[in-house]
């Protein structure tokens, strides 16, 4: 395998035009930012970051609908991440609740069979952590616990952003993590060149390379510069349970309007661990009035920079949006690394 310097060498020898590739992975970000290697690439390319934080795609009517559960005074567990998104009635950190931070799902049915009190797993992610949630449903958990389901599926995203082409891309960097559970081969139906890349450097300098050989040979096709675990089946045993439990079902993302089949609902016959069903939530689309633009960073159509708040009034200590609160959101990589002028 070439070095890091010799693929970014090969990348200045290849790019003859205007290309612009998005990764959907808040690691991708954060190594791409860690290691400066925007810096390395010519002139003519560009990587933009898209809808690949789940933390930051979870929109306000969701964290509402978490707070509302606290009013009903369940204990709310959840990922750190999510604690200071802010909703439209405060964050669940603001919120005086009694709100868990857990590692898992596995933690929040702990906490559930040491109590009487109903205990809600807020449940986010794409289709890495949604296999453990619904294996852990499968296990029957005890009748107070329940889960806020606001996973979201990857590629029906991907499919709204090339049928709006606002960030004229030329393909894709898909991300490691889902595709080690769910493989590649739906995503080889999007007309466009596309990669699987892994996490280290040289790893992205490698699904850059890929993806410019691809535009360069006028074709489309999905590589995999990342088999040491991917494959292009995935994992079958992880998918099978996920959509044991989970239906695909039509939800709102921040930043884009409701993508039909982007989402995971529980199967009527689990319908019991359903929050949502159990307490009578309903997730409500909230208009946005701040001037933060996280939603544009989503889209790949907009830097974090470009923010009149980064780094100003929002930051990692008072985020105005969810992309400075998660370590996996552009906004909090970039003020981590100081990458303000790229």
């Amino acid at each position: 395998m070439a070095t890091g310097k010799e693929m970014a060498d090969m990348l200045h020898e290849l790019v003859d035009r205007d290309m612009t590739f998005m990764h959907i992975c808040g690691t991708h970000e954060a190594a791409i930012a860690r290691t400066g290697l925007r810096s390395l690439l010519p002139e003519q390319l560009k990587i933009v970051m898209g809808p690949g934080c789940p933390v930051c795609i979870t929109p306000q009517g969701e964290i509402d609908a978490a707070l509302d559960l606290v009013e009903k005074d369940c204990i709310i567990a959840t990922y750190g991440d999510l604690l200071r998104v802010p909703g439209s009635k405060g964050s669940l950190e603001s919120c005086g609740g009694d709100i868990r931070v857990v590692q898992g799902v596995h933690k929040a049915v702990e906490i559930a069979e040491k109590t009487d009190k109903e205990v809600v797993f807020i449940s986010v992610g794409f289709e890495t952590t949604a296999p453990t949630v619904a294996a852990s449903i499968l296990t029957k958990p005890p009748k107070n616990f329940s889960i806020l389901s606001c996973h979201r599926i990857v590629p029906p995203a991907m499919k709204w952003l090339l049928e709006q082409g606002e960030a004229n891309l030329h393909g894709f960097m898909l991300p490691g993590h889902v595709c080690t559970i769910m493989g590649y081969e739906e995503y080889e139906v999007f007309p466009v060149p596309q990669v699987v890349a892994g996490f280290e450097a040289e790893d992205i300098l490698l699904g850059l390379l890929m993806l410019v050989r691809q535009v360069r040979e006028g074709t489309h096709r999905v590589d995999n510069a990342y088999p040491r675990a991917v494959s292009r089946e995935g994992n079958v045993k992880a998918k099978k349970i996920m959509y044991e439990v989970f239906e695909p079902s039509d939800v709102e993302w921040r930043g884009f309007p409701v993508i039909p089949g982007s989402g995971l609902r529980l199967k009527k016959e689990f319908e019991q661990y359903d929050a949502q069903k159990k307490f009578g939530i309903v997730f409500k689309h909230v208009t946005k009035h701040s001037a933060c633009i996280c939603d544009k960073v989503l889209r790949g159509i907009a830097q974090p920079s470009d923010c009149k708040l980064f780094s100003k009034v929002c930051s990692p200590r008072t985020p105005v949006g969810p992309c400075m609160v998660s370590h996996e959101g552009a906004c909090k990589i970039w003020h981590q690394y100081h990458m303000k002028k790229l």
